[in-house]
């Protein structure tokens, strides 16, 4: 296949292989979904923005080579790793022991920016799914700055998308949450998941 047609298929496979990689569950994409539950759409907006960011600066350094650099070095990964394990441990906490939103007020301080960075950054996940998705297809065999741009921004649209629906999802499950019962049990569920996530991603 040559031309026009090969690039669309070739991007094609690209944002499929990204649905499928780096939409799956995940410490990321997982503690979107108990954000959006936990403290609604907007309360969880500035998290999930760290999120995005922190995950598109993991791009980045997969594009640059800076992540082969980084685990390269004695301890890199395992660094990485007992970081993102004791930020996860205390976001799941954060998750499980949130109040129920009929007996929350805008004063109850939501995750922030800086927090979603920081998970996104030191998420063993993401650096394995964001290079292994970013070295599947190659979209111009011939002009390799060209194909590292034009992934870049097909993968960082991805990333908003991913996380936004993630989002949306557990904003959707927030409705339901008023009953502190029901509050209770989806939060700790969801917090759960999110420590399995993490242990999943970290073990493959």
């Amino acid at each position: 296949m040559n031309g026009p047609n090969a690039l669309y298929y070739s991007i094609l496979t690209l944002l499929l292989a990204s649905v499928v990689i780096m939409g799956s569950p995940g410490p990321s994409t997982i503690s979107a979904t108990a954000m959006g539950a936990a403290y609604g759409f907007r309360r969880s907006l500035a998290y999930v923005s760290g999120l995005i960011a922190g995950t598109v600066a993991v791009l980045l350094a997969v594009a640059a080579g800076v992540v082969a650099i980084l685990l390269s070095v004695p301890h890199g990964a395992l660094l990485l790793t007992v970081v993102s394990a004791v930020y996860i441990l205390y976001l799941a906490f954060k998750i499980a022991t949130a109040p129920p939103l009929s007996r929350r007020d805008d004063h109850v301080a939501a995750p922030a920016f800086s927090g979603g960075f920081l998970l996104a950054v030191a998420n063993p996940k993401a650096y394995l799914a964001i290079a292994a998705v970013f070295a599947t297809v190659s979209l111009f065999q011939d002009r390799r700055l060209l194909d590292a741009t034009v992934k870049i921004a097909l993968l960082t649209a991805m990333i908003v998308a991913i996380h936004m629906v993630w989002l949306l999802v557990g904003a959707s499950l927030s409705r339901f949450l008023r009953d502190p019962k029901i509050s209770r049990i989806v939060n700790i569920s969801l917090a759960i998941l999110l420590v399995v996530a993490t242990i999943v991603a970290v073990l493959e």
